[in-house]
């Protein structure tokens, strides 16, 4: 196996180090009180600065969501540099902090592009948007309650991902794997997440057709590739010889399960995982892993931006705009041994070329609640 999984989970370490240093000493984020806006969405923003508010630069698929910012931040005339990285290192607090903050030093000239960490934390980062007279645009967390067209202007869009059918498809890939029959276990994201409780109901749908395959234990490792490995290893001391497949709710956690099981001489365990970053990828043409889901989350990270940016300038007005714009799904890939190599070249050796203008062009519908 590459040397890649122990290199991140060694730079992972670093991060949350180097974090939880720096919140020793105070150096975090915090909100400066009475320099917000009345609340109201100005006519139109002047020059407005432009953050992403995401998880970690350790990850390829957060890369993939900033790089994405960046290169629509490029498309309007400025350097990347000019968009700006909040990263609250799975912490939703410090994540409410550096927007409270990023909306102070520029008066609520600003337009936000934010994965709020958990769904809970999404309603005040957003209400903290609108009070200071700024434009936001998220991605994957928020409560079912919370729209955008409840906030006017101010928050422009919401997109996730379908997860749970997606989800299904990687079990039942999983379960064809292990011969139909034996007990399998899932390592999930953090529990509040949308996307960890669609995954997780995936797989719990595909059992229904499947009598003999046994979920032994789902447990959260929060996304992270060291706590996947730690919770991967205590399966193996719980489950042992029953263990006969691993369901992973992202490629991260993925890398923990592969290297826990590489530990106890496991080389034969089928895997599959999500996310479809390009180690996960190389895993499959490597053989080490079953299948990823692609979430494109380069054109995500741009076409969030864009939105934002372009209601802040005047460029269309959300609340003019039907609901299917201003909540909708992203696009999915399954990603398999049969199509990786060709899926590699076209979204991986090479970036294709997106119209940023083009806000849901390659979207699949509105978002259907339960």
């Amino acid at each position: 196996m590459s040397t890649f999984i122990r290199d991140y989970i060694e730079r992972e370490k670093i991060n949350r180090r180097n974090f939880l240093l720096a919140s020793a000493a105070g150096l975090t984020a915090t909100a400066v009180p009475g320099l917000f806006g009345q609340g109201q969405a100005r006519a139109a923003l002047t020059d407005p600065a432009i953050a992403w508010s995401f998880r970690d630069k350790a990850s390829a698929y957060w890369n993939a969501i900033y790089g994405g910012g960046e290169a629509f931040v490029e498309s309007i005339g400025k350097p990347k540099e000019f968009l700006v990285a909040l990263i609250n290192e799975g912490s939703s607090e410090k994540s409410l902090a550096d927007i409270k903050a990023f909306l102070a030093k520029n008066n609520g000239n600003c337009a936000i592009a934010c994965d709020a960490n958990d769904s809970p934390n999404a309603r005040p980062v957003v209400e903290a948007v609108q009070q200071a007279g700024a434009y936001i645009s998220t991605i994957w967390n928020k409560t079912d309650d919370l729209h955008p067209w409840d906030f006017g202007d101010n928050y422009v869009s919401h997109m996730t991902w379908s997860d749970e059918k997606p989800a299904e498809e990687t079990a039942r890939i999983l379960f064809d794997a292990m011969g139909g029959k034996g007990g399998v276990v899932h390592v999930g994201g953090i529990p509040a997440n949308n996307p960890a409780i669609e995954r997780l109901q995936g797989l719990k749908n595909a059992l229904a057709d499947y009598p003999d395959i046994t979920l032994l234990d789902a447990q959260p490792a929060d996304w992270d590739t060291t706590k996947g490995a730690e919770l991967m290893a205590s399966f193996l001391t719980r489950y042992g010889d029953e263990i006969k497949g691993v369901h992973c709710a992202n490629d991260n956690m993925a890398y923990g399960v592969l290297e826990a099981l590489k530990a106890e001489g496991i080389t034969d365990m089928p895997v599959v995982a999500y996310d479809g970053n390009p180690e996960a990828v190389q895993l499959i043409m490597d053989g080490q892993l079953l299948a990823t889901v692609f979430t494109n989350p380069h054109w995500g990270g741009g076409i969030t931006a864009a939105l934002a940016y372009n209601a802040a300038i005047g460029k269309f007005k959300p609340s003019e705009e039907p609901h299917e714009h201003r909540e909708f799904y992203g696009p999915t890939v399954m990603v398999t041994a049969k199509d990786a190599a060709d899926f590699k070249a076209k979204y991986l050796d090479a970036t294709p070329t997106y119209d940023w203008n083009d806000y849901w062009g390659p979207s699949n519908g509105p978002i259907q609640y339960k």
